[in-house]
């Protein structure tokens, strides 16, 4: 069947399709205006708090790495002034390493300053002076900003010149952490915690720790040989090979 050609629109049906044309039109152009209005008011609304936050990000991204840039420049200074004052101190220039050491344990970076702490620690022990060493042997281990590696020598240190002055059983708590197998203070540690099982009557407890330090490999030779002498005397055998035992006997 043949379709019917469409019928041309007359004038009033080309005038209604204008206007609705422009109806569609005009409700697009409103519909645009409104979104730009709620977008402006958005922006009027948290624009400046928006601005503002993005702006203090940055500031603060700045600031953290001028801090980070500068801390690095100025552990790397420190550094070379610790290092003057250990020349100072193997040429005996005594005075120049003490003011060195000085400002760095006052004013120095963490790192530097419980180093210099430290070594100021070890001079007043040198000098006689033990009581002002144990203060700052303790200052270092209480300094929760210092690597750990400088508070747990402090630690060893403190301990060892107030052993005396200590329970046996405050000696086992404060250095237990340290007296471990594997331990970079095992043997210095744990020759102290045997000291302090002997004091108190544990001599079974103390003969295992001196026989497991006098066979660690990692542990210096002297603190072994004395380790080996106290387990033995314990009657406990601190001995894995007998051959190379004698052969460092002999060579000393």
């Amino acid at each position: 069947m043949a379709l019917r050609p469409n019928r041309p629109q007359n004038r009033s049906e080309q005038l209604a399709a204008a206007r609705a044309a422009q109806g569609d039109v005009f409700a697009r152009e409103v519909d645009d205006a409104l979104r730009q209005e709620e977008a402006m008011d958005a922006i009027r609304r948290w624009g400046l708090p928006i601005g503002a936050a993005v702006l203090l990000g940055l500031a603060g991204l700045g600031g953290w790495l001028w801090y980070s840039n500068h801390q690095e420049s100025l552990r790397g200074q420190q550094g070379e002034q610790l290092t003057l004052a250990l020349d100072d101190t193997e040429a005996n220039n005594a005075k120049g390493a003490q003011g060195l050491l000085d400002t760095l344990a006052k004013d120095g970076t963490p790192g530097n300053r419980a180093a210099a702490q430290l070594l100021l620690a070890g001079k007043a022990q040198d000098d006689g002076k033990a009581d002002q060493a144990a203060k700052s042997f303790a200052a270092v281990a209480a300094d929760g900003d210092a690597p750990q590696a400088y508070r747990d020598a402090a630690t060893v240190r403190e301990v060892a010149l107030t052993f005396d002055k200590l329970s046996p059983q405050q000696v086992i708590d404060r250095l237990m952490p340290l007296a471990v197998p594997g331990s970079p203070w095992f043997g210095s540690a744990g020759e102290l915690v045997g000291l302090a099982y002997l004091k108190q009557g544990r001599n079974d407890q103390a003969g295992r720790l001196f026989a497991s330090i006098a066979k660690d490999k990692d542990v210096p030779d002297s603190i072994k040989r004395r380790a080996r002498q106290v387990a033995g005397s314990l009657g406990v055998d601190a001995v894995d090979d007998v051959s190379a035992v004698v052969s460092q006997a002999q060579s000393q």
